[in-house]
């Protein structure tokens, strides 16, 4: 395993930590939360932000970026954006894309499933603690797994291929995909693309071996 260089690290952690607190915080409940990254979205000049974007060739990045873009068009607080949000990713009707890699990966197709309980353990193994109080969710929710992403990038950047290898990337694109076929709101699609766009590139640029499971969803 080649050593991560400072500025693979940052573009890595740039990724985790911006796109990992979409997909964990309702706009309207979360609001202090998610509001700057939000406001910073709407504000973006997408030309600009695509040929910064790390791991994406521009023309994609330019896409998915001006959906994410389009999608707060109404406002931050526009009510499609939160029902939105919700349909997706809180309920109460069935999901139609799931945020729980076990729910994919786990032949009974349950939240904490087998794959929750490999990350968990691997974690402990790594003396890594959630922090208490930020989320409920499980270990393997998606947007859990990008915050960590960027934490790993820059105080265990040791650990990076394998949470990579072992952990996330054996289900982030089969979820992506799936995600982005169910978002009916520009802002989630986009975002959809441009993570998993952004995961498979890291995986490229640090040549990393995945060995994907069966997936029962």
């Amino acid at each position: 395993m080649a050593e991560l260089d400072e500025q693979t690290r940052e573009a890595i952690a740039l990724i985790g930590a911006t796109l990992g607190p979409f997909f964990l915080n309702d706009p309207e409940h979360d609001a202090e939360r998610i509001a700057p990254g939000l406001e910073a979205v709407a504000a973006l000049e997408v030309d600009a932000a695509a040929e910064e974007w790390p791991f994406v060739v521009d023309n994609a990045a330019l896409a998915a970026l001006t959906k994410m873009r389009d999608g707060l068009a109404e406002g931050i607080d526009d009510e499609d954006l939160i029902w939105e949000y919700r349909r997706l990713f809180v309920g109460p009707a069935a999901k139609p894309a799931p945020p729980w890699g076990s729910v994919y990966t786990d032949k009974d197709m349950v939240v904490f499933g087998a794959s929750t309980m490999e990350l968990r353990n691997w974690m402990h193994r790594n003396g890594i603690e959630m922090q208490k109080g930020e989320s409920d969710e499980p270990e393997d929710h998606i947007g859990i797994m990008l915050e960590l992403l960027a934490w790993l990038a820059q105080e265990r950047p040791e650990l990076v291929d394998e949470f990579l290898s072992q952990h996330l990337l054996t289900w982030s694109s089969h979820f992506l995909e799936q995600l982005s076929d169910a978002a009916q709101q520009p802002f989630y699609e986009g975002l959809a693309d441009l993570a998993r766009l952004s995961l498979e590139g890291i995986q490229d640029q640090l040549d990393l071996e995945v060995e994907y499971p069966r997936y029962y969803r």
